[in-house]
């Protein structure tokens, strides 16, 4: 028998010879006989007889391994400073402790019969971290799921705001209310690309000693739809296939070449404010229209409006698709590292006012949010009839704590107003009132709203509702949990009642067609508005992305697009021929 150590010398001289060949510029024989004999051997086992017994460990009786280590094992062993790779921690004085707060003996290796034995369901600590290791994960939010936020202030700068409305947060100069700020994408799912070409979601919760106020925005002016029955079918056509479970462009284009009122909410998509560089260089935008009501119960509408003290910055369509490969979370980290410099980004807040007198005069509907409010084609609430009004600033100070704790239980409502601030008869926002609230209770619990991070701020939260999963807190403790009653009453607050407000007799109850209300002329203004840069950029980001769904809806699409503006459907014509090899 040849020696085990003899073989090894063989082996490695065998690859040096083959090493020197590349080097001098030739390649080694490829026929066996340039390959060592023990490795081209024609019996198949041949090579594994020549090979030494292995090396087993000490067996006790039974031949259960004692634990002892052998002499090579102990040679080995012996070589690791275990002083030293621990040498840098520092005890925090607290132990580990299972769910229950027992102590942890051990929390790396698992409880075994034997070295090499099997697991023990006395286990406990390895049980409880494995059941809760497969149930970690929650469903992520059905849109917006790819996000961050921070934390900060808002600081009211204008006294003459409570002209408009009576919430309290707005009340005085230099009054604070704490807020938590969630920036997200729209479409994508938690691991897609901060820098896709999509929405950017901008959502503020405002603490505020009258319960928490929410508001959902855009970093767009306009919204896609005008009616929430059309929103879910919009989602669903520019989420993947269901099939292949990849980015459909014919899904795409087919829904929005059908549903022209989406035409002048996609224009700006396919500028570069689609691609912002980052979450600090964007506007926020309501979109929905609010009833604001004063201390004298006089209404007005109003649009709230956040605008960056950063300034607008956007990225190039080929460097956002170069940063969604070579940093997918260049957003998130763009903020995070601000905050922790201590370069702590702002907004001014401002609302816009409108008269219900002016409201029932003025040519386009105020609670259409497919329509502009300012900005590009200041024409549904131009500025020079209804001005940016301060209200204040939004300061974000610090970073959350912990992502999940903070940020991804964080759950937004529009249906959290406060007095002084109601729903305006707007069909998008009236269906929001009610999905939020559902979407939030299917990912986080029925209870969600008692999430450290969604609890409202004051004392004087009393919601009379007891039970459900994922109870955080005491349950309302031994109060009855009808109304009302003997025994720990509270009654309602019958000062912070609603505006009153009526229907006319003649109001029909039927599903009114509104696609084919004004789809055009705001397209129209919009692409006159864009300067020559900001054009050639839309059109490149649009045919790029087009000229990928069939010819026939290219087709519907541009039909649409030479509507709204001539010289915007040639350019776009031009450019898809282009592609097209024409």
């Amino acid at each position: 028998m040849i020696p085990f150590r003899i073989i090894a010398i063989i082996i490695c001289a065998s690859f040096l010879s083959i090493t020197n060949s590349f080097k001098n510029g030739t390649s080694p024989s490829k026929s066996p006989s340039a390959l060592p004999s023990s490795i081209t051997s024609t019996s198949p086992n041949e090579q594994f007889d020549e090979l030494p017994e292995p090396i087993l460990p000490n067996t006790g009786p039974g031949g259960f391994y004692d634990g002892n280590l052998t002499a090579q094992e102990n040679k080995y062993h012996a070589t690791i400073d275990d002083d030293f790779i621990t040498s840098p921690l520092t005890f925090s004085g607290k132990h580990y402790t299972r769910f229950g707060g027992a102590p942890v003996h051990e929390k790396i290796n698992v409880l075994t019969a034997g070295k090499k034995g099997p697991l023990l369901m006395e286990d406990i600590t390895f049980f409880e971290e494995m059941s809760h290791f497969s149930r970690e994960r929650i469903p992520e939010r059905v849109v917006h799921a790819k996000g961050t936020g921070a934390f900060g202030y808002f600081e009211v700068t204008n006294p003459h705001v409570t002209a408009f409305t009576k919430a309290s947060f707005l009340s005085k100069p230099g009054k604070r209310t704490k807020v938590a700020v969630r920036f997200s994408t729209v479409a994508g799912s938690k691991g897609s690309a901060d820098t896709v070409r999509d929405p950017r979601g901008f959502s503020v919760k405002l603490y505020t000693d009258e319960g928490n106020f929410d508001l959902l925005m855009l970093n767009f002016p306009v919204f896609f739809v005008r009616d929430p029955l059309r929103f879910f079918n919009f989602i669903h056509s520019q989420k993947k296939d269901p099939q292949s479970n990849l980015i459909n462009y014919d899904y795409f284009w087919d829904y929005i070449s059908l549903t022209p009122e989406t035409l002048h909410a996609v224009s700006y998509l396919f500028t570069d404010l689609g691609t912002p560089d980052g979450y600090r260089h964007i506007h926020g935008f309501s979109l929905s229209t609010f009833k604001l009501v004063n201390r004298y119960d006089k209404v007005v509408f109003g649009r709230w409006h956040f605008l960056t003290n950063q300034g607008i910055r956007n990225l190039t369509a080929d460097i956002a698709t170069k940063l969604a490969g070579s940093n997918p979370d260049y957003a998130t980290e763009d903020l995070f590292k601000a905050i922790h410099a201590g370069n702590y980004p702002s907004w001014r807040v401002c609302i816009q006012v409108m008269t219900q007198k002016q409201a029932h005069k003025w040519k386009h509907s105020p609670f259409d949010p497919t329509k502009v409010k300012r900005l590009v084609g200041d024409i549904l609430w131009p500025l020079k009839h209804f001005p940016l009004i301060e209200a204040g600033k939004l300061v974000l100070t610090h970073n959350p704590k912990n992502f999940f704790a903070d940020i991804e239980q964080l759950a937004f409502n529009p249906a959290n107003l406060v007095p002084g601030i109601e729903p305006s008869t707007e069909k998008i926002l009236q269906g929001r009132l009610v999905s939020y609230h559902e979407a939030q209770s299917y990912r986080l619990g029925t209870n969600f709203f008692k999430l450290p991070v969604n609890q409202a701020a004051s004392d004087t939260a009393y919601p009379n509702i007891r039970d459900g999963g994922y109870c955080y807190d005491d349950n309302g403790g031994k109060g009855p949990n009808y109304f009302p009653n003997s025994f720990d009453f509270k009654k309602e607050d019958e000062t912070e009642k609603p505006s009153k407000w009526k229907l006319p007799s003649y109001v029909e109850v039927k599903r009114y067609d509104t696609t084919h209300d004004d789809n055009y002329s705001q397209v129209s203004k919009f692409w006159e508005a864009l300067a020559p840069k900001d054009r050639d950029h839309l059109i490149y980001n649009l045919s790029t992305h087009l000229k990928r769904a069939k010819k026939f809806i290219q087709e519907r699409f541009l039909y649409h697009v030479r509507i709204a503006h001539p010289e915007y459907g040639h350019r776009l014509k031009e450019a898809l021929d282009f592609f097209a090899g024409k």
